[in-house]
Parts: C-alpha cells; sequence; structure tokens
C-alpha cells in the first residue's frame, strides 16, 4: 500500500484544513487480507503485443463488467447487493406486541439518544450476553465511549416480529442511529441502520445478537456518495466481491481510499482498527476478498477521501458453514 504521507504531501493543496484532522484518525499501519482485482495475462498473445498492456486491458473489461452487473443489478432490484430494504412494519405487528415490549424498546430509544449510560443499562439483565462477544460491563464502556465521540445520536427503533417461549419474549428489531457532525466527534456525521434479535424476560434484555449492520461515517463539505455491493452472507473459505462506487464522476480530482476486513471481536469495539489509504485509480474500491475457514462475523470497511469530503461505509458479512 502507499504511504499516504508522501501522497499528502504531493497533493497538499487539493485537502481543506478540516480533512487533515480526520486523517489524524486513519493512523497507518494495517494489514488486510484483501487483494486487488487482479486479471490473469492472456496466454495466446498476438505477434508484436505485450503482456502488460494486454493484462491492463483484461482488468480494465473486468472492471468494467462489474460495473455493468452492478447496474443491472440495481436496475433489477432497486438496489445493490447486500444492502437490504427496510421492510415498513406492520402495524399488526405493533397493536398485538405486549405493552411490556412496546414499553422497553421506548425507553432504550429515549434513554440512548439522551446519552443517559445509567437509564440505558437499567434495562439490561445482569446476566446480559452478546453474540459479538460483550458482557453487560464491555457494552456499558462501548456505549459510554461512542457517546463520548458523538454525544448527539439519536436512536430510532422499530419492531419487525416477536414471539413468546415461556417466559421469554424473542423480538427482532430495526434500529436507526444518526449523529450530526460535533467538535467530539470531529466532525464526522453518523448514519447506522441494526438489525438484531434480543431475548426479553422480566422487562430486561437477557441477550442480543446482530443479524444485519450498516454504519455510515461521513466528513466534509461534500462526501462522495458510495454504493456498496457486498453479499449478506458467504460460506466458509469462499471468494466475494466487495465494490464500493463513487457516484459522482471524478473530473480532475482524484481519490484516496482502502479496503479492510477484520473479524467482528468484542475489543473492537473499544480498539478501533487503523487505516493505510492508497491512490485509487478507478471511481471506487474492486477488492476480491476470501472468507476465513471458521464460521462467524466479519466488518467489511471502505474507506474514500478526496478533497472536499471522507465517507467511510461498514457492513457485516455472516461466514457460515
Amino acid at each position: 500500500m502507499t504511504n499516504i504521507t508522501a501522497l499528502l504531501l504531493i497533493h497538499q493543496r487539493r485537502f481543506p484544513t478540516g480533512i487533515w484532522l480526520i486523517l489524524s484518525l486513519l493512523i497507518l499501519g494495517v494489514t488486510s487480507s484483501w487483494q486487488s482485482v487482479q486479471a490473469s495475462t492472456p496466454r495466446n498473445l498476438p505477434p508484436n503485443s505485450s503482456p502488460v498492456v494486454d493484462a491492463k486491458r483484461t482488468e480494465t473489461i473486468t472492471l468494467r463488467q462489474r460495473l455493468i452487473d452492478w447496474s443491472e443489478s440495481r436496475k433489477s432490484n432497486g438496489l445493490s447487493e447486500g444492502v437490504q430494504v427496510q421492510r415498513p412494519v406492520s402495524p399488526i405487528v405493533s397493536q398485538n406486541a405486549p405493552a411490556e415490549l412496546k414499553n422497553l424498546l421506548t425507553q432504550i430509544d429515549e434513554a440512548a439518544s439522551k446519552g443517559d449510560i445509567k437509564a440505558v443499562m437499567q434495562l439490561y439483565s445482569p446476566n446480559f450476553t452478546h453474540g459479538d462477544g460483550l458482557n453487560r460491563q464491555t457494552l456499558e464502556q462501548s456505549l459510554t465511549s461512542l457517546w463520548q465521540r458523538h454525544p448527539q445520536l439519536r436512536y430510532s427503533t422499530q419492531l419487525e416480529s416477536w414471539k413468546s417461549e415461556g417466559n421469554v419474549i424473542v423480538a427482532e428489531t430495526v434500529t436507526k442511529i444518526t449523529g450530526l457532525p460535533s467538535a467530539n466527534s470531529n466532525n464526522l456525521a453518523l448514519n447506522a441502520t441494526i438489525k438484531s434479535r434480543q431475548r426479553i424476560q422480566d422487562a430486561k434484555i437477557v441477550s442480543q445478537e446482530i443479524l444485519s449492520e450498516r454504519t455510515l461515517l461521513t466528513a466534509g463539505s461534500k462526501p462522495p456518495q458510495v454504493d456498496v455491493n457486498l453479499p449478506q452472507q458467504v460460506k466458509v473459505g469462499q471468494q466475494y466481491n466487495f465494490d464500493a462506487i463513487v457516484q459522482e464522476p471524478l473530473g480532475d480530482d482524484f481519490l484516496l481510499g482502502t479496503a479492510l476486513e477484520e473479524p467482528v471481536q468484542a475489543n473492537k469495539y473499544l480498539n478501533p482498527t487503523s487505516v493505510d489509504l492508497e491512490l485509487l485509480t478507478s471511481g471506487g474500491l474492486f477488492k476480491v476478498g476470501r472468507a476465513p475457514s471458521t464460521p462467524g462475523n466479519q466488518w467489511v470497511s471502505a474507506v474514500i477521501l478526496r478533497g472536499d469530503g471522507m465517507t467511510m461505509v461498514t457492513q457485516r458479512l455472516q461466514v457460515v458453514k
């Protein structure tokens, strides 16, 4: 990967002051399992042809076909692969839900939107467990750290489904989290959509599992508008494509960026990974990843930076047998 320091010295005039502060957060040094999209050199080359030129031509065709496939997918599905349409919540689901469940969701949204960590944690069981390895203590630490960085978050939760299992309620919800730029967040705006399953007993959440997740961080006067193409689920060891395509024309501007993949772990909530940016030669990121050999969840991220803004998008990828 290209050292970002050298690139910034070359193109320093392209970046406004605010972007330098953002870049100070993107410390160098990440080694990821991503490989750039590669094209094999054609075996039977015509006379006087250059293997390098032909390989580059083949790579260009590959990327063009990826863009065509992505565009056709959006036309037929109304969105890119891996980005789920949130179905409207059925009024029947909401009306028939127990008052205990509706009150709990309302209380969590209100307390979290106020940043009242004490009120939030009172709604979680002392024996709370989480699919990402969090417990009640580490959940509290993670929320406190998040709210210190983003003190103006707003939470809105919708109930998708629920069922009773004895004295336990199992509920699936979709929570939207929004946060405006602030000095604490180094002027990063946050938008997240999280679908999760909770087990609730005695009006307290006893366990939680994240089913899908997408987080968008943006900064600057005009952050790049990015469309992401990523499957929601892959099998162990499976190869898959990850594309983050910038919608706007580049013109004379240039892009810096990178893609990274990391396992979902409890310690990552408190210790975010640093990234190393490279100069992008096309209108986005086109990467090929390979799922690990063991089941679990991965965070797959793209960071794209141009002269007047930055965008970082992270989605959860499920790895199954």
